[in-house]
C-alpha cells in the first residue's frame, strides 16, 4: 500500500490569502484589476494548444498577481495541457540542485495532484534530476502558481514541480531536451516561474531586463543565460527560463511574446527600488 504524502502550503497567508473565499476574491481581482487582462476565464477553456511555455512571476499577489493573471488568461484561452511542469528557482539553498517533489500539493483551494507519470519519466530519463522534497520545503516560487491553475482549470489539476539552483548550460539544456523527447508522446506545457530585475530603479531595471529579453526574442537560451550571469542581472528564474527556451525552441516555437511587464512601483508608487515582473509566452 502506497501512502501519498501531501505538501502543505508554506506561503498561504503571506504571499496570498490563506482562506478559500478571500483567495478566490483576490484571484478574481487579479484578472479584473488595472494591470490584469480585464476579463475572467469563464466558460470552457480553449482548444488551440499553441503555447509551449510561459514565464510567470512569483511575488506576493498584491505585487505581481495581476501580471501573472495575464499569463493564465492566455493559458485558459489556449487550452488545458495534458501535462504541466512548473520549474522554479531555489531561493533557500535547501535540498538537491535539481529536485522534483513527488507529493500532491495542498492550497486553500484544494489539492493539486502530482503527475506521477511525467514526473517518473523525468527522474528516470535524466541523470541530473532527483526526487527530493527538501528543496521545496520552504520555497514559494512554485507554490504561488498553483491557485492560478486551480482558478482557470478547476479542481482536477496535476503537475510536476521542479525546483532548481543549477546554472550550467549543458545541464539545463539536457533537462530541456529530456522534456522535448517526452513531449513527442505527451502534451506538455512548461511554466517557468521567475521575477526579473530586483531592487534597482525602475528605469534601470527595465533596461537590463530588455537586454536579457532580446535573447529570448531570438530564442537563444544560451545567450540569455550567459548574459544574465555575466552581467549579474538579478533574474532569479534564469535557469527555469533557460530550460523553457530550450524546450520551446526544440519543439518548433517561432515567437516569444511579452504579454505584460510591470514592477512593484506600479503598486507602491515607489520607483526608486523595484522588483520587475514579466508575463510572457513561447508559441
Amino acid at each position: 500500500m502506497v501512502i501519498q504524502v501531501t505538501r502543505m502550503p508554506v506561503v498561504a497567508g503571506s504571499f496570498y490569502e490563506g482562506d478559500h473565499e478571500l483567495l478566490m476574491k483576490r484571484l478574481k481581482n487579479c484578472f479584473l484589476g488595472e494591470l490584469g487582462p480585464g476579463q475572467l476565464p469563464e466558460g470552457a477553456p480553449g482548444s488551440s494548444r499553441k503555447l509551449k511555455a510561459i514565464i510567470s512571476p512569483h511575488a506576493g499577489y498584491i505585487y505581481s498577481g495581476m501580471t501573472a493573471a495575464n499569463n493564465y488568461f492566455r493559458l485558459f484561452q489556449d487550452g488545458r495541457p495534458d501535462h504541466i511542469v512548473i520549474i522554479g528557482p531555489n531561493h533557500t539553498g535547501y535540498g538537491n540542485s535539481i529536485a522534483i517533489c513527488e507529493e500532491d500539493w495542498q492550497t486553500p483551494l484544494g489539492v493539486v495532484r502530482y503527475d506521477r507519470l511525467l514526473g517518473g519519466e523525468l527522474i528516470e530519463g535524466n541523470e541530473y534530476i532527483t526526487s527530493d522534497c527538501i528543496a521545496h520545503s520552504s520555497e514559494h516560487s512554485i507554490e504561488v502558481q498553483l491557485p492560478f491553475l486551480q482558478y482557470i482549470f478547476g479542481e482536477d489539476v496535476s503537475f510536476v514541480p521542479m525546483c532548481i539552483r543549477e546554472h550550467r548550460y549543458e545541464t539545463l539544456e539536457s533537462i530541456g531536451k529530456t522534456l522535448v523527447q517526452l513531449a513527442k508522446e505527451m502534451d506538455i506545457l512548461i511554466i517557468a516561474s521567475s521575477d526579473f530585475t530586483h531592487f534597482e530603479p525602475a528605469d534601470a531595471a527595465r533596461m537590463k531586463d530588455q537586454q536579457a529579453i532580446e535573447y529570448l526574442q531570438f530564442l537563444n537560451p544560451k545567450g540569455f543565460l550567459e548574459y544574465v550571469l555575466k552581467h549579474r542581472v538579478s533574474i532569479c528564474g534564469v535557469a527555469p527560463i533557460t530550460i523553457a527556451t530550450v524546450f520551446a525552441k526544440e519543439l518548433g516555437a517561432t515567437e516569444f511574446n511579452i504579454i505584460k511587464y510591470t514592477n512593484s512601483g506600479d503598486i507602491t508608487g515607489d520607483r526608486s527600488s523595484v522588483v520587475a515582473y514579466v508575463s510572457a509566452e513561447f508559441i
